[in-house]
C-alpha cells in the first residue's frame, strides 16, 4: 500500500453530513473496502518500509520528537526480546500532569483524534431509532439486506467493519501473535496490519460520504492508514523505533456462520502462522495448540493434556472414531437428537490422565461447515448427567424434557 499523502495540519469545524438519505445506495463497495482490509491484515509479504519508516516519522513529529532510528526486527518476539535486551522501556516516563514519553504521546494523541471523530459520529445516531437492536441485526445479515430494511449506516458500518475486522485481526491473529510473547512487552504496542479496524472503520465514513471529520483527524487518519497498510507490530521509544516484519505465512479460514467474511487461522498441516526467524504458530480453526498436535497427535499425549480445547484439537486430528476405540471410551448412553434430525447423541466416560474422569458428550453440529460437511464435536459435561439427552440439553441451559421437544438446533 502507498502512502497516504501527508498535509499540514489546519483545524477546521467538523460536521456530520447534511445528506439524511441513508439508503443503500451508501452501502455499495462496504464489503469490498473491508475485504480489501482484511487482506492487509491477513497479509504476508515483507513490510513496505519506507512508507512505515514515513509514517511513523510524522507520528513522532506531531508528537514532538525528532525522527528515530529504526530497528527492524524479524517478528514481534523478536522485538520485545530486543526492548528487554537493550533496557529500552526504562525511557518510558511521566511527569506532573503531563505524559513525556513518545508512546503516551503518540497513543495519547491518537485516542484524541478518534474521541473527536466517535463524537461526530455520535450526532447522527440521533436520528435513527433503536440504534443499538440495529447493530444486532447489522451483524446478522449483509451490508445491503441491512440498508434494504432501514438498518442506519451506523449500525452497519459497526457490524460489518469494526466488529468483523477486530474478530479476523485483533481478537484472532494478534492475540494468537501473544502467545508468543511475554506477559509484559516493556512498552506500548501497537499492532500494526493486525490493528486496521481502527482505521478501516473511520475510513468508511469518509470513504461513503457519511461524515466530514476536522482536517487534523483525516490527516492523521491518512499516517495511520498507510502506517497500518505498510507493516506489522511496532514500538516507540524516545530516540528508537522498533518495528517487526510482517509473517512470511499467514493461513485463515472463514469463520463458518459469520455473515461479514470474519477469518480465524488454521493450516491443517502446517504453522498456521510464521516469522522469518522461525517463530511460529500452530493453529487449528481458531485455536494455538502446540505442534505435536498437529504433527505427530496420540491417545497418551491427548491424556496428558490438561487444556480441553487443545484435547479437543488433538481427538479431531486424529478422528472420534479413531480416538474412542484406541483410549478405550465406555459408552453411557446414546439417543437419536431431537433438534438434528438423522443423528445422534452419545455420551462417554472418558479419563483426562490426571486421575479424574469426565463426561463428554458427542454430537454432530446442527449446521453445515462451508464445505458442506457436518463437523463431529465433544463436550465436557458435568459428571452428575448420565443421559445424552440430558447432557444435550444442559448445553443449552434446559431440561432433558424440553430438549426433546426441539426441531432443530444450530
Amino acid at each position: 500500500m502507498s502512502a497516504a499523502p501527508f498535509r499540514s495540519a489546519t483545524r477546521h469545524r467538523a460536521t456530520f453530513t447534511d445528506n439524511t438519505d441513508h439508503s443503500a445506495e451508501y452501502m455499495f463497495g462496504v464489503e469490498a473496502a473491508r475485504d480489501a482490509w482484511l487482506a492487509h491484515g491477513l497479509c504476508a509479504r515483507p513490510s513496505d518500509r519506507t512508507t512505515a519508516e514515513s509514517a511513523v516519522e510524522t507520528f513522532y513529529r506531531r508528537a514532538g520528537f525528532s525522527r528515530p532510528e529504526f530497528v527492524w526486527v524479524p517478528s514481534p518476539p523478536a522485538g520485545s526480546d530486543l526492548i528487554a535486551a537493550e533496557g529500552l522501556a526504562t525511557t518510558l516516563s511521566f511527569a506532573g500532569d503531563g505524559v513525556q514519553c513518545v508512546s503516551a504521546r503518540i497513543a495519547t494523541m491518537l485516542s484524541k483524534s478518534r474521541r473527536r471523530m466517535d463524537a461526530l459520529i455520535a450526532r447522527g445516531r440521533s436520528d435513527w431509532p433503536h440504534e443499538r437492536r440495529a447493530i444486532e441485526t447489522a451483524r446478522a445479515q449483509s451490508p445491503d439486506n441491512s440498508a434494504r430494511v432501514g438498518i442506519s449506516p451506523n449500525a452497519i458500518i459497526r457490524a460489518a467493519v469494526w466488529d468483523s475486522l477486530r474478530t479476523s485481526l485483533f481478537d484472532g491473529a494478534a492475540a494468537a501473535i501473544r502467545t508468543l510473547m511475554p506477559a509484559v512487552v516493556g512498552g506500548v504496542s501497537w499492532y500494526g496490519q493486525q490493528e486496521a479496524h481502527r482505521v478501516a472503520y473511520y475510513d468508511a465514513y469518509r470513504r461513503f460520504g457519511l461524515a466530514r471529520f476536522r482536517s487534523d483527524d483525516v490527516e492523521l487518519l491518512d499516517v495511520h492508514t498507510a502506517l497500518t497498510g505498510a507493516t506489522g507490530w511496532w514500538w516507540a521509544f524516545d530516540n528508537v523505533c522498533v518495528v517487526a516484519e510482517r509473517p512470511t505465512a499467514l493461513h485463515a479460514e472463514p469463520i463458518p456462520g459469520r455473515v461479514h467474511n470474519e477469518h480465524r487461522l488454521h493450516h491443517p498441516d502446517e504453522p498456521a502462522l510464521e516469522f522469518e526467524d522461525g517463530r511460529a504458530l500452530f493453529v487449528q480453526h481458531g485455536t494455538v495448540v502446540p505442534d505435536w498436535v498437529v504433527l505427530q497427535p496420540t491417545v497418551e499425549r491427548i491424556a496428558r493434556e490438561r487444556n480441553v480445547e487443545v484435547r479437543r484439537c488433538a481427538i479431531e486430528r486424529i478422528g472420534w472414531d479413531t480416538y474412542i476405540d484406541a483410549a478405550g471410551l465406555a459408552l453411557i448412553d446414546r439417543a437419536d437428537d431431537p433438534g438434528n434430525v438423522g443423528h445422534t447423541l452419545q455420551l462417554y466416560v472418558i479419563s483426562d490422565g490426571w486421575g479424574r474422569s469426565d463426561h463428554m458428550l458427542l454430537a454432530v453440529n446442527g449446521s453445515p461447515e462451508r464445505d458442506g460437511r457436518r463437523r463431529r464435536y465433544g463436550i465436557y459435561v458435568p459428571t452428575r448427567i448420565s443421559s445424552a439427552l440430558d447432557a444435550a440439553a444442559w448445553t443449552y441451559g434446559i431440561n432433558g424434557a424440553d430438549y426433546a421437544r426441539l426441531v432443530r438446533r444450530t
